[in-house]
C-alpha cells in the first residue's frame, strides 16, 4: 500500500476515505521489511501483542464493521468461529502471507462497500450494540482504531529493530 497524506482541502467523504487509507498504509509500513519471526515478536511480558497480531486484528475489524455491520453479510470472523475477537491477536501459528492476505482482502471488501454506499448516512446494524450506525461512524471508528493500534505498532517496531517514526 502506498502511503499518501490526506488532502488539506476536500469534502467529508474524500477526507474520511483518505485518512482511513493513510492509517491502513501506516500499519503496512510498520511491518515492512520484517521477517515472520520479527512480526510475531511480543512487545513485553506479559503482553502477547505483536505486529502480526495487529494485522490480524485489523482484518477482523474491517470485516466486522464493513461487511457484517454496513453490508449486513452473515460471515464469521476470520480466525474465530465463536466470535471471539481476541483470537486474532494470537499470531503464534501465523505468518506474513496468511495475515496480510486476509487483511488486504478485507480492506478491498471495505473499500468496495464504502464506494458503493449512496452516502455516509447509509446505516447498518451493530448486533453487539443493538443499535444502527452510519457509514460515517464506521469510517471514523476505523480511523480511531487504526490510529490507536498504529501507536502500538510504533512501539513494537522500535523494540524489534530501533526503527522510529511514521
Amino acid at each position: 500500500m502506498e502511503r499518501v497524506g490526506p488532502p488539506l482541502v476536500a469534502g467529508e467523504r474524500e477526507t474520511l476515505r483518505a485518512f482511513l487509507d493513510f492509517h491502513r498504509a501506516t500499519l503496512a509500513m510498520k511491518c515492512a521489511g520484517l521477517s515472520d519471526e520479527d512480526l510475531r515478536r511480543r512487545s513485553m511480558p506479559p503482553s502477547t501483542l505483536t505486529l502480526l497480531g495487529l494485522v490480524r486484528h485489523m482484518a477482523e475489524v474491517e470485516r466486522t464493521w464493513f461487511r457484517r455491520v454496513i453490508d449486513g453479510e452473515d460471515v464469521p470472523l476470520v480466525w474465530s468461529a465463536d466470535g471471539d475477537y481476541q483470537v486474532a491477536y494470537d499470531a503464534a501459528g501465523s505468518d506474513r502471507a496468511e495475515a496480510f492476505a486476509a487483511w488486504e482482502a478485507e480492506v478491498e471488501h471495505s473499500r468496495r462497500i464504502e464506494r458503493n454506499a449512496e452516502s455516509l448516512d447509509v446505516t447498518g446494524h451493530n448486533a453487539r450494540w443493538g443499535e444502527d450506525v452510519s457509514l460515517r461512524l464506521v469510517m471514523l471508528h476505523l480511523i480511531h482504531e487504526y490510529a490507536r493500534h498504529n501507536g502500538h505498532a510504533d512501539l513494537l517496531r522500535e523494540g524489534i529493530d530501533g526503527e522510529v517514526g511514521a
